[in-house]
């Protein structure tokens, strides 16, 4: 299913995005997108050239990011649309967790390494979207790994490789099933608490939307409940109900999480390129209330 509106899109300012503004745009117009939203890893920089350019493509822009932020020691990620993408509190955020990143990413290497592969740090800084390279990801090893010879049947790289049970989005499943909170290659980066995060967004004039809650959160319909009644207390405007990430019946959970609790909803692909090849420019299942889209209120003029 593609729909009209997309509003979780990565671009080269996130550690993992293939493309950047320009190529985002075109691929948007193909698809038939109206309304986007580039919301990078704790960066804005897109935002600004987005704007500059969206009109000229027939799109509605409206400025985003996504944010790492943890709740309760677990680590989350928080959408943030409609803000002053200019306010110096976004580089402010940006350098904070771009240092953070540079010193996990050395000690990334060390266990992935620990797994008995051997990477170079040259081949990590090859495929890196920085100019001097230096943050690695589970994504970024993942590519690497994938494609040296040498580990060609590897054990653990089998269920990434064609066929297997992981191969869907190969990269970003291995950084799930290494990388990840609690995985063998984590490494803690120091995020802000989702108080702050909202706080961040909130008071550059933007709308706080928790992103692809049933990736993050549990399967019971009245924890996810209590979780979202606490974030409310902190100001959450919003939750992401329609993404790539959601079947139909996780949305419905979370489109009646919604409306209980008045929350504004929003759809996002999270499309990334590469690293998520299955996840398609506005392909996610918006079949639940297809015909009343809502998002963050004041967001977009539907």
């Amino acid at each position: 299913m593609i729909n009209y509106i997309d509003l979780h899109i990565h671009s080269i300012f996130s550690d993992d995005g293939e493309f950047t503004v320009p190529q985002l745009m075109e691929k948007c117009q193909e698809a038939g997108i109206k309304i986007m939203s580039i919301a990078d890893h704790n960066s804005a920089k897109a935002n600004k050239e987005a704007k500059k350019i969206s009109k000229d493509y027939g799109i509605k822009y409206i400025s985003g990011i996504e944010i790492d932020c943890t709740y309760k020691g677990t680590n989350l990620h928080l959408l943030g649309y409609d803000f002053n993408e200019n306010s110096i509190d976004f580089e402010i955020h940006e350098d904070k967790i771009m240092n953070g990143e540079r010193a996990a990413s050395t000690k990334r290497l060390t266990l992935t390494k620990e797994l008995g592969f051997q990477v170079l740090e040259s081949e990590l800084n090859a495929i890196s979207n920085l100019e001097d390279g230096k943050i690695w990801v589970g994504e970024t090893f993942a590519e690497v790994l994938l494609s040296k010879p040498e580990y060609e049947s590897h054990e653990l790289l089998m269920p990434y490789r064609k066929g297997g049970e992981r191969s869907d989005n190969p990269f970003v499943n291995f950084y799930w099933d290494y990388y990840s909170q609690n995985k063998p290659c984590y490494v803690h980066v120091d995020f802000p608490t989702i108080q702050e995060a909202i706080s961040l967004i909130q008071r550059n004039g933007g709308k706080a939307v928790l992103a692809h809650p049933g990736k993050s959160l549990y399967k019971s319909f009245e924890k996810n409940k209590t979780i979202l009644k606490d974030m409310v207390s902190f100001g959450l405007d919003g939750i992401e109900v329609y993404c790539s990430y959601h079947s139909f019946d996780t949305a419905k959970v979370f489109y009646e999480i919604a409306v209980d609790l008045g929350l504004s909803m929003t759809c996002g692909s999270d499309f990334h390129g590469k690293v998520k090849p299955a996840v398609t420019l506005g392909g996610y299942d918006f079949s639940l209330v297809a015909h009343a889209f809502i998002t963050p209120r004041n967001l977009v003029n539907t």
